[in-house]
């Protein structure tokens, strides 16, 4: 198993990287990036849980919860970034069969048979209505995905995203490779946040600015969904900065280090950070009570995705270099809950519907729906885990080791 849960990790400490220096006796399964995605799935879980069982302690924070993707896109921006940065460097290309066949092997076998049974089974889905099987199945659902039409699985427009920046990001290193550096990373990627911001203020301009209307506020919502936050076009910000770290702590870990060490770039992360909710905060003309109206503000639309993913990049590289730190103060459970994160990703929405209907929602109230809500929902996540995530990618590990 552990073979498993390393070939995924999070941490790849670039080549002579100052940065690594301190943490070369570290294991390659690193803290920092377990903690901030087992912190991602808690909190995605979190805005998914039924009111009447969210703890008061938590109402707060449910409010903001929804921010747990874009720290899922932050990781995988530095992941894939990283993997593709370390092959063209040590081989001078970028092997495309083996790297889609093992994104295939880590995506598509949980998530092909979650999609069979919100398909064969109706009782299984999380809201009455869903979008054709077949838009899930070509990872586009996320181009025209109006929860007024259908509402189930909508958890899976974020991993359309990832599956789009997995098919091209190997091709654009691949093109570049030749003059890939740090300065080329972030010159393709800030254009594309750019491109990005430029977008979700012309979309929210003529698409959801128009729908102000006290009466038009579902509507709005819906819009919102469809055309800013669900598109590829318009939340690549946390991908592309993960990339950014990505590339900066692999080209230029000297700067890094000189410019970016954790005593500045932790409080600078965190005060973005800050900065992006106070933004998504401002409601404007679209007042209501739906929690989810933190996002129809046009300030927090236009410009909170890339201050937000900032400064999770800024947070997450400081979590690297303070690796050594952080292996002598483990945070119990985080391995646990971020091996299983994918895994409760796709079930656990399916799960607390279940769940209503199992228990009655009427007794899922207090602390024990919240109990119920989470035992459940880790112990289908673990099922999934164990019969179709772990041993896929141990047949994915037979089949591309290096002996083959």
């Amino acid at each position: 198993m552990n073979t498993i849960v390393n070939s995924d990790s999070a941490y790849f400490p670039s080549a002579g990287s100052l940065a690594s220096q301190a943490t070369e006796k570290v294991q390659s399964r690193a803290v920092g990036p377990d903690v901030l995605r087992s912190l991602a799935i808690l909190l995605v879980m979190l805005v998914h849980l039924p009111v009447e069982a969210t703890p008061s302690l938590l109402v707060g924070i449910r409010t903001y919860a929804w921010l747990g993707v874009d720290i899922f896109f932050v990781l995988s921006g530095f992941l894939i970034g990283t993997q593709l940065f370390k092959e063209v460097s040590r081989t001078g290309s970028v092997g495309l069969k083996s790297f889609y066949l093992r994104r295939a092997f880590r995506i598509f076998p949980a998530f092909f048979v979650v999609l069979g049974l919100y398909a064969i089974f109706p009782i299984l889905r999380d809201a009455p209505t869903m979008q054709p099987v077949w838009s899930f199945a070509t990872f586009t659902v996320n181009f025209d995905f109006d929860p007024r039409v259908g509402r189930a699985f909508t958890q899976a427009w974020s991993l359309c995203v990832e599956e789009h920046f997995y098919l091209v990001l190997p091709l654009l290193v691949l093109l570049l490779h030749r003059r890939i550096s740090t300065g080329w990373m972030l010159l393709i990627a800030a254009a594309m946040v750019v491109a990005g911001m430029i977008l979700r203020y012309a979309i929210w301009e003529s698409q959801v600015g128009v729908l102000v209307d006290a009466d038009k506020l579902r509507d709005a919502f819906a819009v919102y969904l469809r055309d800013v936050y669900y598109p590829t076009y318009t939340r690549l910000d946390g991908l592309m900065f993960g990339v950014i770290l990505a590339a900066a702590r692999f080209f230029r870990p000297e700067l890094c280090k000189r410019y970016a060490p954790p005593r500045v770039a932790l409080p600078v992360g965190v005060a973005l950070f800050v900065a992006a909710l106070v933004l998504f905060s401002i409601r404007g003309p679209l007042e209501g009570t739906n929690l989810f109206l933190v996002f129809q503000a046009q300030p927090g639309a236009v410009a909170g995705f890339p201050l937000i993913s900032i400064g999770i990049a800024l947070i997450l590289g400081a979590m690297l270099d303070l690796e050594h730190i952080l292996k002598r103060l483990p945070v119990p459970g985080a391995v646990m809950v971020a091996t299983l994160s994918y895994s409760l990703y796709l079930t656990h929405k399916s799960v607390f519907h279940v769940d209503r209907l199992v228990f009655v929602e009427e007794n899922l109230q207090g602390g024990f729906g919240f109990v119920v809500y989470l035992a459940t929902s880790f112990a289908v996540a673990t099922v999934l885990w164990f019969c179709v995530e772990r041993t896929f990618l141990l047949l994915r590990d037979r089949v591309l080791s290096p002996s083959k």
